[in-house]
């Protein structure tokens, strides 16, 4: 009996994993800072990370997460919290590539070895021209309410106007 139940969360978790988005490039890492010493393994550190938006050139991300040294972190075993923090800035001219719909993924990534990811989405505030991006993490059975928002209002860059974000939205 546990081992069905096992065998059809192990299919589920497959089906669930395989309609996720892959992220069309990896992140740069710009920097981490220890938290905890650990004699003989990896500190746990802090690291911040940098991605550009794939849809939208202009605009670039950077968040920082924690990642867990030790034996398990060294091993890729520790599931890292869910603390992650997140601004976005318009870094340049914006030009969108295409249309996007509301909370479309910019950026996914494992957090543990099967259950946990990271997302970063993207919406548009129409109202006030501004890109909103939120990070969050989810498991396969349970999100996390842990989350933090960036927005970045569209603005002139040199001599070009700013885009409209609502004309992009699906």
């Amino acid at each position: 009996m546990l081992f069905r139940c096992l065998t059809a969360a192990a299919l589920g978790l497959t089906a669930v994993l395989a309609t996720l988005p892959a992220s069309a490039q990896e992140p740069d890492r710009i920097m981490d800072k220890s938290t905890v010493w650990r004699p003989l393994t990896p500190n746990d550190k802090l690291v911040v990370y940098g991605i550009d938006d794939p849809a939208v050139s202009g605009v670039a991300c950077w968040y920082t997460q924690p990642e867990k040294g030790g034996i398990k972190g060294t091993l890729g075993l520790a599931e890292d919290v869910s603390d992650i923090s997140l601004a976005c800035r318009q870094v340049g001219p914006v030009q969108f590539k295409d249309k996007f719909k509301q909370g479309e993924v910019v950026f996914s990534e494992r957090r543990s070895l099967i259950f946990k990811s990271m997302q970063i989405v993207r919406g548009c505030d129409a109202k006030r021209n501004t890109l909103i991006y939120m990070v969050y993490s989810d498991k396969v059975v349970q999100g996390s309410p842990k989350n933090s928002t960036s927005a970045v209002p569209l603005m002139p860059w040199g001599t070009e106007a700013s885009q409209k974000c609502g004309d992009f939205v699906r």
